[in-house]
């Protein structure tokens, strides 16, 4: 199957609308990775067929849960999730923050190439991280745990801002020990032609009532699936 076709039918599927151009800048995203990763190991999906679903559909997953203008994504590695979310919000600003300069090398490069205007690059741990603002949404699809994530970059998150915690099956024991301070709902995410579980954490400071009861998922701190752990990695 054709690579656009492939993502095509994914976000369709998601029940997500993408224009044109922002599908066909997606795929030039995709070989751009693949052509890297020949000679700089970025990520261990080598199959640009399983690129679609593992790299692109997994990222555009937490679409529906961004909250802007500005939007930081931890740890992106390869630019993932924040380059192929920049593409599909032109309208919001994403900073991607890394600590690994060779895949900071890569995004610079995926920036340029595709004239992606929305995206801000930082090369340093989070811990060291000091931008002039606060942001509204913090991505993180690879960190070691939520608690962890929390204590790292809860200065960065605005007061009603919110934090995305990407994970692989239902995360029982991150919950537990988050901190009262924070409230947290997890989010089932279906992905088209990924065989694992998917699942998004939202927390947002205790303080702030943040989400709406239409929003389609599983309640505060409870999953309606479970699955075997996604060994996911950038």
């Amino acid at each position: 199957m054709k690579l656009e076709k492939r993502l095509h039918e994914g976000l369709q599927a998601m029940g997500l609308e993408l224009p044109a151009p922002a599908r066909t800048q997606l795929i030039a995203l995709l070989r751009l990775l693949e052509k890297w990763n020949r000679s700089y190991n970025l990520t261990a999906v080598r199959d640009p067929e399983q690129m679609v679903p593992r790299h692109l559909l997994d990222s555009l997953a937490v679409l529906p849960y961004l909250k802007g203008p500005s939007i930081l994504d931890i740890g992106t590695g390869a630019g993932l999730p924040g380059l192929p979310l920049a593409l599909a919000r032109p309208d919001l600003g994403f900073t991607l923050l890394d600590s690994n300069l060779k895949k900071i090398r890569f995004v610079r490069q995926a920036v340029r190439e595709l004239d992606i205007k929305n995206v801000e690059i930082a090369h340093a741990r989070v811990e060291k991280f000091h931008p002039e603002r606060k942001f509204d949404t913090l991505i993180a699809r690879a960190f070691a745990s939520i608690a962890a994530l929390l204590e790292a970059a809860g200065r960065l998150c605005a007061p009603d801002g919110r934090f995305l915690a990407m994970k692989g099956v239902f995360p029982q024991a991150e919950l537990a020990a988050i901190g009262a301070e924070y409230r947290a709902e997890v989010k089932a995410l279906v992905v088209p032609g990924l065989d694992a579980a998917r699942h998004v954490v939202i927390i947002t400071h205790a303080s702030t009532t943040e989400h709406k009861p239409d929003e389609q998922g599983t309640g505060d701190r409870q999953s309606e699936g479970r699955g075997r752990q996604d060994h996911h990695q950038h």
